[in-house]
């Protein structure tokens, strides 16, 4: 048996009262789930084997693949100013994330249209969204027969309490969809895994990486934003749409929400 882990990345915030302001309207989550030793025996090295070659990382100072910092090529990442060097790096990535094994859910909450819908009662907006992708978690074990753990970039104390905290409240007292046994079954920890980004944890790295295109491309297919630029994480989108969790004919990978 093979245990699993779900790595989640956040794109921007839960504050419902940002939610008329179009540069805070939206909150995703992205968990990216994968084999524990897929991780440490494929998809470890190969992310270490990828920034030595392009950023000369040392192992006392680990370079951690960031996607803002990429695109914007900020150091450590200036020398993909060059183009053919940013060309190679790019190809080489995509690449990888073609090959590797893994499955991607994304879920994404309009918080302005959550305040309309809700007058009077309303679900966190971090928590709804949590809920759907922790479901969907569940469901892709259990079709599979293993178990595993979920694991979230820390964003400090505050935050921190809250992500632990929403966790605890979906293990114990379970969904609409889930009774608390199954997620006991599912899980093999009570506890959400939080860790620094300089802790150099290659699956909040991938997670990193896809977030942001997954989200647009949900944004997009729902008209929610308008963007006609041919960017570079429109490749990523083309290889999400094998990544994505799918059962029964079905994409169960990305939920637009409320």
């Amino acid at each position: 048996m093979s245990k699993y882990r779900i790595y989640v990345d956040e794109v921007g915030n839960s504050d419902i009262n940002s939610a008329n302001n179009p540069n805070h309207r939206f909150l995703s989550l992205t968990g990216i789930i994968c084999s524990l030793d897929y991780i440490a025996e494929v998809i470890h090295p190969q992310v270490e084997e990828l920034k030595v070659k392009y950023f000369g990382m040392h192992p006392d100072e680990p370079i951690i693949l960031h996607r803002k910092e990429l695109v914007n090529k900020k150091p450590p990442f200036s020398v993909l100013r060059d183009l053919k060097i940013e060309s190679s790096f790019n190809r080489e990535l995509l690449d990888y994330l073609k090959e590797w094994e893994y499955t991607v859910v994304t879920v994404v909450i309009d918080k302005l249209m959550h305040n309309d819908t809700y007058k009077t009662w309303k679900f966190d907006p971090y928590h709804y969204c949590l809920t759907v992708l922790l479901e969907r978690y569940a469901f892709f074990l259990e079709s599979i027969g293993e178990k595993g753990d979920v694991m979230a970039e820390s964003r400090g104390g505050k935050e921190d309490m809250r992500l632990k905290r929403s966790f605890s409240r979906l293990y114990n007292e379970g969904t609409s969809y889930i009774e608390p046994s199954r997620f006991i079954e599912c899980f093999t920890s009570k506890q959400l895994k939080v860790k620094l980004k300089s802790n150099n944890i290659a699956g909040l790295q991938i997670a990193d990486l896809v977030a942001h295109p997954s989200r647009r491309e949900i944004l997009l297919e729902n008209a929610l934003i308008t963007d006609d630029r041919k960017i570079f994480g429109d490749e990523i989108v083309k290889i999400l749409a094998d990544k994505y969790y799918q059962g029964g004919g079905k994409i169960f990978g990305k939920k637009l929400l409320p």
